[in-house]
């Protein structure tokens, strides 16, 4: 049955390849026929140039969508989610509701944002009514925590612009950033900050089929959290990257400094009730679909194409989520043996959900899975499978709840 797959690869790790041998895939490369490719954003983007001529046939699948950076660039997922309140509000949509301090009730789960240099009056406006508070500066084209730092005084933004200027761009060109309100009430364990890597995975955006990986985990600082003036330049502190925490001095190599989100689940039932915790992973999904639909009418629905993207979430004290930043290529690192076995699943189970049940890809397959393909993965929204059960007057809660 497999063998007649081909594969490419351009990312070396042993959880794809393996999830390929398994199969009894051959491994071929970029210009032969292959089936089946997990490629590299700027393979994808080659790949989908105009000027590439390359077309894809109906038996060939590749891991990224053409233009999933409407979703993964910093600046560019704030602007789509802008937009799409924006545009129900007009509508008068119930979902673009607000309350009396104008913010809205059931889209309020990114943090208050502006682009620079585009936003800079907006942001020292909205600064200048609480002076107090801290933000977050990031670069809009980089990961992994590079570039990052706190900012709680308007004259550093403004020396960072002048260094910006003559230091990093002596042609007066300036990178975008973001700059976020800082989230500086973070749920603590330990007394440590920590932040929640979950994976998406998307079929289609049109319509839009996405599923969320149960097996998330939570990634921790290593050192104790601390608002004060005296740490917040100390990224140890402040920032969740394991590409950062593993060069501290307390990073612990057994357990990477992670946490499974089921026991993430059991420590909060625990400490504030099953009610409260339940009510703040069904916000997580809450949030997960908005994002999705905020960017799903500009995104290029290529059947081709699917993604696992990488959800970063921190929850505050008040057990409210926030949506930090999604990942086009969350790391397939492992810096565990758990770390290795629950990536190597969470490949499994992206293979068995977007190849139809012959396991050979084929686009105009309907992609719709059955059960026993879900594995890890639990459905959040198939608006095709919600459509029909509307037409038919028997949807089911569990797809009808996102309208």
């Amino acid at each position: 049955m497999c063998a007649r797959v081909a594969y490419c690869v351009d990312i070396d790790k042993s959880v794809i390849i393996g999830n390929f041998e398994k199969r009894g895939w051959i491994a071929v490369s970029q210009d032969d026929d292959w089936h089946f490719y997990w490629a590299s954003t700027q393979t994808c983007r080659n790949l989908f140039a105009v000027d590439s001529g390359y077309r894809m046939n109906d038996f060939q699948m590749i891991n990224h969508f053409s233009n999933h950076y409407e979703l993964t660039r910093k600046d560019l997922m704030v602007k789509n989610m802008k937009r799409y309140r924006r545009d129900l509000e007009r509508e008068g949509h119930p979902l673009a509701e607000k309350n009396e301090m104008g913010r809205y009730l059931y889209l309020d789960f990114i943090p208050t944002t502006f682009i620079l240099p585009a936003d800079y009056n907006m942001f020292v406006e909205e600064y200048r009514k609480n002076p107090q508070s801290t933000w977050i500066m990031k670069p809009c084209g980089k990961s992994q925590g590079a570039g990052i730092f706190l900012i709680n005084k308007l004259s550093k933004l403004k020396k960072w612009s002048r260094e910006s200027r003559t230091v990093f761009n002596p042609n007066l060109v300036k990178e975008s950033y973001v700059i976020s309100r800082y989230i500086d009430n973070p749920l603590l364990m330990g007394g440590r900050k920590f932040d929640l890597r979950l994976y998406v995975l998307v079929t289609s955006f049109r319509p839009l089929k996405a599923y969320l990986f149960r097996h998330g985990f939570c990634r921790f600082c290593t050192v104790k959290y601390d608002d004060s003036v005296n740490e917040i330049d100390n990224m140890y502190v402040h920032l969740t990257n394991v590409s950062i925490q593993k060069h501290g001095e307390e990073y612990n190599n057994i357990h990477g400094g992670k946490l499974t989100v089921q026991n993430l689940k059991l420590f909060l039932e625990t400490t504030r009730g099953k009610g409260p915790t339940e009510k703040l992973f069904n916000e997580i999904s809450w949030l997960i679909v908005h994002s999705l639909k905020a960017v799903a009418p500009v995104m290029v629905s290529d059947r081709h194409c699917f993604e696992c993207y990488g959800y970063d979430i921190i929850i505050d004290d008040n057990l409210k989520p926030w949506l930090i930043e999604v990942n086009a290529s969350p790391s397939l690192s492992s810096t565990t043996v758990s770390d290795r076995i629950m990536k190597y699943k969470l490949i499994n189970d992206i293979i068995n959900l977007v190849l139809p049940p012959d396991g050979v890809p084929d686009v105009k397959w309907n992609k719709i899975p059955s059960q026993d393909e879900l594995g890890g993965f639990e459905l959040l929204l198939d608006e095709e499978l919600a459509s029909q059960n509307d037409s038919s007057s028997s949807g089911s809660r569990k797809n009808n709840k996102w309208k």
